[in-house]
């Protein structure tokens, strides 16, 4: 009887799945001497729960099982696991589906049964070698993402620390972005893009000069074409990253106006994503409230007046009336402390 040459890979479980107990028993008395980890489910049904509620990364699975067969069994589980390596086990060839049917559903071959486990176990070290890389390009792609992250972070750092006064704006425009989200009853998936996209969504400023970013006084008409490159700029900088993919037309539309007058691409009403509006009045507000280097702080009631007005031109109208009644679901003092706190003097009051 053959024996596996190479150490098995650690955590690598097995499910294996018969009708037939003495089936499963002799599997798993093998594989378990092999150093695996091997459980039993004789019930074919009950396989598919198993593979929901646990965590195997191999299935050797039975093909004619009552009160379903395996290729139904792999069917379901397909539905809501990708990852799962399945040898299909039969008892003839002449028995074994389609092999269209193999490629259709994702299994990775099938064995025909006999008194040795030879082949068996060929394919299980083949599914192991498989799942050993796929482990790796995933550890790989985990700290790719921390280093991208952390380049990110850096990148929107540098931008806030060039300007002392906008210092915060980007962790004020994701809390309430968020929260407007979830006022709005969006999917936790959305509220979740919204607020990442919050924290980000002024990165492209890294590519404006200081010289117009931090100018005390009107902009002339070529300084404020370079401001409205940002959103694209941002855009291309997130675009390298494929986990932010989905954050791309929240950062490139966040300075749109319902009117069609925003920038960059002049998009009207529902040609704005819901994102990129939610982050629009999350902007302007924490913008208005917020002392820069060309005007202090207008004060709530003024950047509340200013919202209102703009509702339906420049603001998305539920957008507006979401952040109004959250205001007011709150208190005004509670609000204040939790999106604007810089708007407060020491005794915890707005400014005259």
């Amino acid at each position: 009887m053959r024996r596996n040459k190479t150490a098995v890979p650690a955590q690598i479980s097995i499910l294996t799945v018969d009708d037939d107990p003495i089936i499963t028993s002799t599997i798993k008395d093998y594989f378990e001497r092999l150093g695996y980890e091997v459980d039993i489910e004789n019930n074919p049904v009950n396989a598919i729960e198993r593979v929901r509620g646990g965590k195997y990364d191999i299935m050797l699975l039975d093909f004619l099982m009552t009160p379903i067969c395996g290729d139904q069994v792999v069917e379901e589980i397909r539905k809501f696991n990708k990852d799962l390596f399945i040898v299909l086990l039969t008892g003839h060839k002449s028995m074994a589906p389609p092999v269209k049917t193999i490629r259709q559903l994702d299994i990775q071959g099938y064995y025909e049964k006999d008194d040795r486990f030879d082949q068996l176990e060929l394919w299980v070290e083949s599914c192991v070698k498989s799942i050993r890389h796929l482990r790796t390009i995933r550890e790989y792609q985990k700290d790719l993402m921390h280093a991208y992250m952390q380049t990110i972070e850096t990148l929107r750092s540098v931008v806030e620390a060039r300007d002392s006064e906008t210092r915060g704006h980007s962790e004020r425009v994701s809390c309430l972005a968020g929260a407007l989200a979830a006022q709005l009853a969006l999917s936790e998936k959305e509220i979740e893009q919204i607020t990442t996209a919050g924290l980000f969504h002024d990165i492209g400023k890294i590519a404006v000069p200081d010289a117009v970013l931090l100018k005390q006084g009107p902009l002339t008409e070529d300084e404020f074409a370079q401001i409205r490159l940002h959103p694209g700029s941002g855009e291309m900088i997130l675009s390298t990253f494929t986990p932010f993919r989905e954050l791309l037309p929240i950062v490139r539309g966040h300075h749109e106006r319902l009117d069609g007058s925003g920038y960059p691409d002049k998009l009207k009403a529902d040609e704005i994503c819901i994102g990129a509006r939610i982050i629009a009045v999350a902007d302007s507000f924490d913008a208005m409230v917020s002392n820069r280097v060309y005007r202090p702080g207008l004060g709530v009631d003024r950047a509340l007046q200013e919202l209102i007005r703009s509702r339906g031109v420049q603001f998305d109208g539920e957008v507006v009336d979401a952040f109004l009644r959250m205001m007011e679901e709150m208190g005004r003092d509670m609000f204040c402390r939790k999106f604007c706190a810089h708007t407060l003097d020491e005794g915890g009051k707005e400014p005259v």
